[in-house]
């Protein structure tokens, strides 16, 4: 079926409120305390510590790693944990240094890392270097990591089950913020990824970016002045978001505050509501909201997007999105558009409603199947609709 109500305004608080983050604590290792305390509190099995310019990994009364470099040093501590375990053992790292682009800090399954200061990243690299790199884990957990300098990437994680991203501070100069995927194999997905609050900027590409991911779920990512996308989910599915917060997210470009793209939210053949977003915000930067590509079984609640210098929503060759289902604003100059490609499916069974547009457009071009606008407010706008 498709409507066009007549508009009507509704209420709305003005400048959404953030909606509180609630998300799934930390597990915590065997033995310790839960992450919810402060960097470093709680029981561990290793730490890295700097005094004046010397640090010094240790396991107990062991001492395995002295010397100037930070990366040497966590990764002594983290290769002193007890080999084949199968439960998580955790690493504390106590002060602040530099490492290399071209270079990377591994994590092995049942690994849990809790960086107390902040990873400068020097140089350049290439490939999939990383400050935390992980890949075919089972059970690994960063707790609190801060990064700055322009690494490859803050975070890689590859082929991995069961992997928690705590509070992580990317405060970056170029790179990628965090990559999770699945492209070491394919035909597996990475399985029940877990990220509770970023702060990102400066990168050259994306802030948060997925592929083939099954089980998603992410409090709070805080994009500013990402080169791309604040939070791109490809081939994503079942995933949950609490909040996009985006300032200056791909400027210039045609990427989005959030993004889903190559099948993302597809389950075998069809689109079954599997993709569900809190609230996106947007201010300025590229478009606030994109899908593209055969992706959908999406609801957002929330939006409230401004000053986007593309679309502030744009719906290309996407299936069963429903776009501010509790409520939202759009304002000028970007636009609110569904559109679709020849070589993929027409755009079908979208929804755009509850939103208070004001100096912008809503067009649907070409027409789309089973669209539905619907308690839409035009401030200055136009709608262009079938």
């Amino acid at each position: 079926m498709r409507s066009s109500s007549k508009p009507r305004t509704f209420g709305l608080a003005a400048g959404l409120t953030a909606m509180a983050l609630v998300a799934a604590p930390l597990s915590a290792p065997a033995g310790a305390t839960t992450s919810a305390l402060a960097c470093g509190d709680g029981s561990y099995n290793a730490e890295a510590v700097l005094s004046g310019s010397t640090w010094t990994a240790r396991n107990g009364s062991r001492t395995v790693y002295t010397g100037t470099s930070m990366l040497s040093a966590m990764q002594a501590a983290v290769g002193s944990l007890t080999a084949g375990r199968t439960s998580k053992q955790r690493v504390v790292v106590r002060g602040s240094g530099s490492m290399s682009a071209g270079s990377r800090l591994s994590l092995p399954s049942y690994t849990v890392l809790d960086v107390c200061g902040t990873v400068n990243v020097t140089g350049s690299g290439s490939g999939d270097q990383a400050v935390v790199y992980a890949r075919g884990v089972t059970d690994v957990e960063v707790q609190h990591l801060n990064v700055t300098g322009a690494p490859l990437y803050g975070i890689f994680v590859r082929n991995g089950v069961n992997v928690t991203l705590g509070q992580i501070d990317l405060r970056l100069s170029g790179g990628l913020g965090i990559r999770v995927d699945n492209h070491g194999d394919r035909s597996v997905r990475t399985r029940n990824v877990r990220i509770g609050n970023v702060y990102v900027s400066g990168t050259s590409t994306h802030g948060v970016e997925t592929y083939g991911v099954d089980g998603l779920t992410v409090g709070t990512v805080t994009a500013r002045n990402t080169g791309h996308s604040g939070l791109l989910l490809n081939d994503t599915i079942n995933a949950t978001v609490s909040t996009v917060d985006a300032q200056g997210a791909g400027t210039g470009t045609g990427y989005a505050a959030f993004r889903m793209a190559n099948r993302n939210g597809r389950i075998g053949s069809s689109y079954p509501t599997n993709i569900r977003v809190g609230q996106v915000i947007a201010r300025g930067g590229g478009r606030g909201v994109f899908c593209v590509s055969e992706s959908g079984g999406a609801v957002i609640d929330r939006v409230d997007l401004a000053q986007t210098g593309n679309n502030a929503i744009l719906i290309e060759n996407c299936h069963n999105v429903n776009i501010a289902a509790q409520g939202g604003t759009v304002t000028g100059p970007g636009d609110i558009r569904l559109a679709a490609r020849s070589e993929f499916p027409n755009t079908s069974d979208i929804v755009i409603q509850n939103l208070t547009v004001t100096n912008s457009a809503i067009t649907e071009n070409p027409c789309g199947v089973n669209t539905t606008f619907r308690n839409n407010t035009l401030v200055n706008s136009r709608q262009t609709i079938c």
